[in-house]
């Protein structure tokens, strides 16, 4: 950076090299890799010319592009720094995904300043996925998403495709101000409207990794499949120890195994992990796939696991009577729910039993019946559970984490692929047991990790946005509900409001805005705290198997437990922050993933009921209409201002209530309707309703509501 400066001028890496006197392979890939990570923090950026720049000479922003359906954009910019809004013009030669560098102007439009492009860094995606057409002679893609750009398709790149089928389309030829972005049709998936091509699609649109290349794999094999001698040296004996996993019934990989005991006035909780961090080294194939992909993939039909599956559900699964290598956290807490003292240690382990979260909750309340328990060995260790759960509930109570009681619904498919219905997630006091002593590890690792200053990441969530917290706090104001202003900073106000308004018909609704007004959690060195969850410290621990970031902290500990000097760690802070970089847009990118193949399998269940009359709620309103959620089916669409009656209808109250301006008929938050299903689409994951008038939509009654079947919490 200084050597740069001193020169005045964007120089290449040879220059450069020769100017640091940077000879030998070895250490000019040192180089490089220090250089890439300055361009990846947003230091430096290569320009055209293939020279490395000083951001700050060129008065430059660097970013990710995110487009809007609408033509304009967006910079989210790689500092974490307010957006910066890209114009129709500015958009042009860009695509949602690529990474620019923009020079701010003083225009603004939403509070938000303009720019404009200096510098397209890097393109975002070389494919894409989308529907075929061919009209008038000319054939082109219409990318699937969010974001539907367009490709001129030559006649000769077409390949076999015809008009109305999926393609995969690798980008010959990228957008400019002048010319239309152009593609070559590389695959044929088929047709759109097959619910067994959903998930195909996505992890093509998507670019999540499903194959493993040929150094992984035999990474994988050459570990075996059971725990081999050698590796038992140095560990901690728990064979011995009743340690059981709780999980669903449909787990296959078993990260998390826990343990509880009466501890003086006190508990005694050992929670041990999966150690995953022995057989993944930094560097190996492995751990490089593993970093690619970020996190396991959960899809309605099947998972994309971050490890191959030798280790996911075999050699690292806690399966029970198997040896198995383990990361342990062993601390001891008061009937408060207050940590008193923790150790991490690695461990060797017996899992005496694989228990489900249905069969822990029916032992639990029924535990007052000796007759239905009757051969159940593990009884008392469950009990025990559960004591350790009611301290730690009442830790949590005290500092207002928060609690959404939203529901969550699960798509079920048949042996053939189809959907068999779509049902209620039911979460039971089992759910909350394990998730409650997750927390309590997650927290001591951050902690252990913090005390001994090394370089890490923690899962953090800060407060809501001021101007969001605003747009919250008016709405509920018009709603009689206050908010105070320390709720943007305490959780525990804010949870307080959600439990005083459980019992409102429109709580679904409210809730879905307390949520938005929240930022995302991310994963970065720098720790801010857990707003959500209430906490100062946390890190993600317990699930290695599946997230690449709890094996950054499982490497962390145990760099630490077997004697090394934090300074002597394989990462600095820097390597920290390009990593939570990564992985937090990989668990974004997961979660996206997972929300297009679960609206599109939602439209697929309802093109059958096309036609049919349905009961639901509303739980949104807006200008151009209402949205309604289906009764039992969980399933969302629109009823368009157009089709509620003759009448001009204006939206009232900051979007709480629709009023048409004739007949005074009104709509509002959590209001009963019966609503008729009139069109489908898979593609746009579209569902458009018709209101049928009724009694209850008529005369603006409110349908109670029924308890939600899960609570959300942060994690």
């Amino acid at each position: 950076m200084q050597a740069l400066e001193q020169q005045g001028v964007p120089m290449p890496f040879g220059a450069l090299a020769e100017l640091l006197a940077v000879q030998g392979d070895k250490p000019r890939k040192a180089l490089r890799r220090q250089l890439q990570r300055l361009v990846s923090g947003g230091q430096l950026l290569i320009n055209r010319q293939a020279e490395y720049c000083l951001l700050k000479k060129i008065d430059a922003v660097t970013g990710i592009v995110s487009a809007h359906p609408d033509g304009y954009g967006f910079l989210q910019p790689d500092d974490g720094s307010t957006d910066v809004y890209l114009p129709f013009q500015e958009m042009r030669s860009l695509l949602h995904g690529d990474r620019v560098a923009v020079r701010v102007g003083s225009t603004m439009r939403n509070g938000k300043y303009a720019g404009t492009i200096v510098e397209i860094l890097e393109r975002g995606k070389q494919a894409v996925v989308g529907l075929y057409q061919r009209e008038h002679g000319v054939g082109y893609v219409v990318e699937s998403g969010r974001v539907p750009h367009t490709f001129i398709v030559p006649a000769h790149q077409r390949g076999d495709a015809k008009s109305g089928e999926l393609v995969k389309l690798e980008i010959t030829e990228y957008p400019s101000a002048r010319h239309e972005a152009q593609g070559k049709v590389v695959g044929i998936l088929g047709n759109p409207d097959d619910p067994g091509m959903l998930t195909d699609i996505a992890l093509e649109q998507f670019e999540i990794p499903t194959e493993w290349n040929t150094a992984t794999r035999a990474a994988a094999q050459a570990l075996g499949d059971r725990v081999r001698a050698d590796d038992k040296h140095d560990r901690v004996d728990l064979r011995d120890m009743p340690l059981v996993s709780i999980d669903g019934a449909d787990a296959r990989d078993f990260d998390d195994a826990v343990y509880g005991e009466r501890s003086g006035d006190g508990w005694r909780l050992v929670v041990a992990i999966a150690d995953v961090s022995h057989y993944v080294p930094p560097g190996s194939p492995l751990d490089s796939e593993a970093r690619q992909r970020g996190t396991s993939v959960y899809f309605a039909d099947r998972v994309v696991p971050m490890l191959p599956e030798s280790l996911s559900n075999g050699l690292c699964s806690l399966k029970p009577n198997v040896e198995r290598l383990c990361m342990v956290c062993d601390l001891h807490l008061t009937e408060q729910g207050k940590v008193t003292q923790s150790r991490f240690y690695r461990g060797l382990m017996r899992s005496a039993a694989r228990l489900t979260y249905d069969e822990v909750d029916r032992l639990q309340r029924e535990k007052s019946n000796p007759a239905k328990l009757k051969g159940f060995k593990y009884i008392s260790q469950v009990n025990n559970l559960y004591g350790v759960y009611k301290s730690l509930e009442r830790a949590r109570q005290r500092r207002g984490a928060l609690d959404l009681d939203l529901p969550e619904v699960a798509i079920e498919l048949n042996e053939a692929g189809q959907i068999e219905r779509i049902v209620r997630r039911v979460r039971n006091d089992a759910h909350r047991l394990i998730e409650e002593c997750m927390i309590a590890a997650n927290v001591e690792a951050a902690r252990f990790l913090r005390k001994h200053r090394l370089a890490t990441l923690f899962r953090v969530h800060d407060g809501p946005e001021p101007d969001r917290f605003d747009e919250l706090r008016l709405m509920m104001q018009t709603l009689g509900i206050s908010i105070p202003e320390q709720a943007r900073k305490d959780p525990l106000h804010l949870n307080r409001v959600l439990q005083k308004i459980t019992e409102r018909p429109d709580y679904a609704s409210l809730a879905v805005a307390v949520l938005r007004s929240l930022s995302q959690a991310v994963y970065q060195p720098t720790n801010i705290g857990h707003f959500g969850l209430g906490l100062s410290n946390y890190a993600h621990f317990t699930s290695p198997i599946r997230r690449y970031p709890d094996l950054l902290i499982h490497r962390g500990i145990g760099h630490i437990i077997d004697g090394n000097k934090p300074g002597a760690f394989d990462y600095d802070a820097a390597a920290m922050e390009q990593a939570g970089r990564l992985c937090s847009m990989l668990e974004r990118r997961a979660e996206e993933a997972t929300r297009h193949v679960d609206a599109r399998l939602k439209c697929v269940y309802m093109l059958e009921r096309i036609g049919d009359v349905l009961p639901g709620v509303v739980t949104g309103v807006t200008h151009f209409g209402l949205f309604v959620t289906l009764d039992d089916l969980y399933v969302d669409g629109l009823v368009h201002v157009s089709s509620i009656g003759h009448d001009y209808y204006h939206c009232e109250a900051g979007g709480l209530r629709m009023t048409g301006e004739r007949t005074g008929k009104s709509f509002g938050l959590g209001q009963a309707v019966q609503v008729k299903v009139i069109r489908v689409s898979i593609e746009q994951a579209k569902i458009d309703f018709e209101l049928i008038e009724d009694a209850a939509a008529s005369s603006g009654r409110a349908r109670p509501r029924k308890r939600a079947g899960r609570r959300r919490r942060a994690s």
